[in-house]
């Protein structure tokens, strides 16, 4: 067994792990805990030290990035709409659906491109996206789109970085901080901004 970090871990379970990862973290909704952009990152620095070939690493990276968004839409397609039928309740409000889906249709482009970027988001974009209906040739287009910027972008770069600057692997751990607080922002402003727009309950 490995020691427990993300290298040794990335090593262990080699190209089926990655794969497997990355198609659960892209619209398999238990897959949102899974590192994302940390893994792509050292998978691809590890690339560029020999222990992954990056020709065969990005594009199998790529096209569980895009199967994953696409079974994440069929799972809403045929399962979430049901939510459409039901009635109010503490937990669900339908109301909620019907702005995702103004939302989805005026802003699809951020809603699936840009969530790839944010964690737990990316996982649960495409989940939406079925269950609101968006058009399915639009969500293959811009899937396909994020899917190049994220699963090929971020792993092509720790390549490139590896490549070209000398001992960075010493500074893979506060270089994986970096990378999860950079993503990790757009989702906390949103938070903030929600619950701002969110009046107070009187007491």
């Amino acid at each position: 067994m490995p020691e427990l970090s993300l290298p040794a871990l990335i090593q262990f379970v080699g190209y089926p792990g990655l794969f497997t990862a990355v198609f659960l973290e892209s619209g398999v909704f238990f897959g949102f805990f899974l590192p994302g952009a940390s893994m792509l990152f050292t998978a691809g620095l590890l690339a560029s030290q020999g222990l992954f070939n990056v020709w065969i690493l990005i594009p199998l990276l790529t096209l569980a990035a895009i199967l994953g968004d696409n079974a994440g839409y069929w799972f809403g397609a045929k399962v979430g709409y049901r939510l459409f039928e039901r009635p109010n309740s503490r937990f669900f409000h339908r109301e909620h659906l019907v702005r995702a889906k103004d939302f989805y249709d005026r802003h699809g482009f951020l809603a699936i491109v840009l969530a790839r970027f944010i964690p737990i988001i990316r996982t649960f974009a495409p989940i939406v996206a079925g269950i609101v209906h968006m058009r399915y040739r639009t969500f293959v287009a811009y899937n396909i789109v994020g899917a190049l910027l994220w699963g090929s972008g971020v792993t092509f770069l720790g390549f490139y970085l590896g490549e070209k600057v000398p001992g960075i692997d010493t500074y893979i751990t506060p270089i994986i901080l970096i990378i999860i607080i950079v993503t990790c922002i757009p989702l906390v402003r949103e938070y903030f901004r929600q619950r701002k727009e969110t009046p107070t309950p009187l007491v």
